[in-house]
């Protein structure tokens, strides 16, 4: 059975969050809203988890898998990082951007871009999502909540809820929180690539 919780969106429940986390620790996978639409989310270290959410959206071994960050001080355990990266993104952070990096040792091979060894991380723009982060203490795997077949990000909570009853354990109501992806940022070279334009301005990379 899906639990669905409905979680203020400027003034998170800490009751709710801890419970959402509760369920994150027991293999749980939730559906949460960042900064730029709803996501899928699960506990960082959990196989079968992941494989679940893999399930859910069909995706192909090398999709990129994020870590969602409560803040850069997460950003060294999981990503090598350079002076002008980390720059860049502190610039641009908490915000709508993923941020492209090689990945350190702390990073599961299973989240890692399987031949460049690569991890998206990113510090989302949004209250219920940090709130959780906060309550979980690591970041989260995570990956945007767009279904087979579709192009889309889902906005509604009902609809997902019809769509993902018995897929997943809970399901967040935050209310509307965008319908774009992120932009996403490869800083793996040296000097920032555009590899995907979406919610976040990115005139500062290009």
């Amino acid at each position: 059975m899906t639990q669905f919780f409905q979680i203020h969106a400027e003034n998170p429940q800490h009751r709710l969050a801890n419970q959402a986390v509760n369920i994150i620790h027991k293999g749980g996978v939730i559906v949460y809203p960042t900064d730029s639409g709803y996501a899928l989310g699960c506990q960082l270290g959990d196989k079968t988890a992941l494989n679940r959410i893999k399930a859910i959206r069909r995706l192909e071994p090398n999709h990129h898998m994020t870590l969602i960050c409560r803040d850069l001080s997460e950003l060294a355990n999981y990503a090598r990082v350079d002076n002008s990266a980390y720059r860049l993104i502190k610039n641009h952070t908490p915000g709508s951007y993923t941020f492209i990096l090689r990945a350190t040792s702390e990073v599961p091979r299973r989240l890692q871009h399987p031949k460049k060894k690569t991890i998206g991380l990113r510090v989302p723009d949004n209250k219920i999502a940090l709130a959780l982060l906060e309550a979980l203490g690591e970041p989260m795997m995570s990956t945007t909540l767009i279904l087979p077949d579709e192009q889309n990000i889902m906005t509604d909570p009902y609809d997902i809820r019809i769509e993902l009853e018995g897929k997943v354990d809970l399901i967040i109501d935050g209310g509307y929180c965008g319908d774009e992806a992120t932009s996403m940022i490869d800083l793996t070279s040296g000097s920032p690539e555009v590899i995907r334009v979406g919610q976040g301005d990115v005139s500062a990379f290009e």
